[in-house]
C-alpha cells in the first residue's frame, strides 16, 4: 500500500497550478497561498535521490519564499529520508494512515443536528462552497482561516475529479463536512475531515467519511486513505471501515 499512496501524493502534486519536477522530487505550489500544507514537495517512488536534488528542491522553495517541507511514505521512497536529513530537515510529524476498501466500507447511523437522519449534501453553490470553508476554519480552531481562496481550492477539489461532502447546519450553513482527491494510482486520499464544536457528538464526521470514501470508489478508486489526529478520529474512522496500513512522514527545513 505504501507504494500506492506514495504514487497518489505524486501524482496530487503534480495537479497543482505550479507543479515542478525537480530530480527525483514532485513539488506542487499553489499561488494563491504561502501554506506549508498546500504547498509541499514529495520523492517520486522508485526515483535516485540524490544530495544535488535536495539542494535544488529547496532552492525552488526558497525562490517562492516558501518553507521547504515533504509529505512521503519512507518505505516507498528508499534513501529520501537519508539525503533530506543530510540536508537538515527535522521531523514536522509522523503519523499512521488508515485504509477503507470497498469490502470493509459501514454505513454508520448518525443523528443530525436537528436530531433527525443525516442528510449529507453535495455543494453546488459558491455560498455553499464558502458556508464549508467558514465550517472547515473553525472546527480547526482557526489554523486555516476561511477566505475566497479556501472556498475556490475546495471547488477545485470537486471540479477536477475529486469530491466535497457536507452536512447542513439548521437554519443554513454547515456543521461538517470533508474532501476526497480525485484518484491516482487506484487510491486516493480523504482529508479535512471536520466538524463544528457546537454539532461534535452527532456522527457527522463518520457519515461525510464513509460518503467520501463511496464517491471515491464509485469513481473509480481501489482504496481510499487518510490520516488521523487522535484516537476519538481513529475510532471514528474505524467504525466506517478504516484500518492501519503504514506511516508517512513529514519533514521541513526551518533554517
Amino acid at each position: 500500500m505504501d507504494i500506492a499512496v506514495q504514487s497518489f501524493t505524486a501524482a496530487h502534486l503534480r495537479r497543482r497550478p505550479a507543479a515542478l519536477e525537480i530530480g527525483g522530487f514532485v513539488a506542487g505550489f499553489d499561488p494563491t497561498t504561502t501554506s506549508p500544507y498546500v504547498n509541499y514537495a514529495t520523492p517520486v517512488p522508485g526515483a535516485r535521490l540524490d544530495d544535488r536534488d535536495v539542494r535544488a528542491l529547496v532552492a525552488a522553495f526558497r525562490e517562492r519564499g516558501l518553507v521547504p517541507r515533504l509529505e512521503f511514505a519512507p518505505d516507498a521512497a528508499p534513501g529520501a529520508e537519508a539525503a533530506l536529513r543530510r540536508a537538515g530537515f527535522t521531523t514536522e510529524a509522523e503519523h499512521t494512515y488508515l485504509v477503507c476498501t470497498p469490502a470493509t466500507l459501514t454505513a454508520p447511523t448518525p443523528r443530525s443536528p436537528a436530531g433527525r437522519e443525516t442528510c449529507v449534501e453535495i455543494p453546488s453553490t459558491d455560498a455553499e462552497f464558502a458556508a464549508i470553508d467558514a465550517a472547515l476554519a473553525e472546527a480547526f480552531g482557526g489554523e486555516f482561516p476561511a477566505s475566497t481562496e479556501g472556498a475556490a481550492r475546495l471547488r477545485r477539489i470537486q471540479d477536477g475529479g475529486g469530491a466535497v461532502r457536507y452536512v447542513r447546519a439548521p437554519g443554513g450553513g454547515c456543521a461538517g463536512a470533508a474532501t476526497c482527491s480525485a484518484p491516482a494510482a487506484g487510491t486516493s486520499e480523504l482529508a479535512g475531515v471536520g466538524t463544528r464544536p457546537a454539532f461534535r457528538g452527532r456522527g457527522i464526521a463518520g457519515a461525510v467519511t464513509a460518503a467520501l470514501a463511496r464517491a471515491a470508489f464509485t469513481r473509480g478508486a481501489e482504496s481510499v486513505w487518510l490520516e488521523y489526529s487522535g484516537e476519538g478520529s481513529r475510532r471514528v474512522y474505524e467504525r466506517v471501515g478504516f484500518t492501519p496500513r503504514g506511516t508517512r512522514l513529514y519533514v521541513r527545513l526551518t533554517e
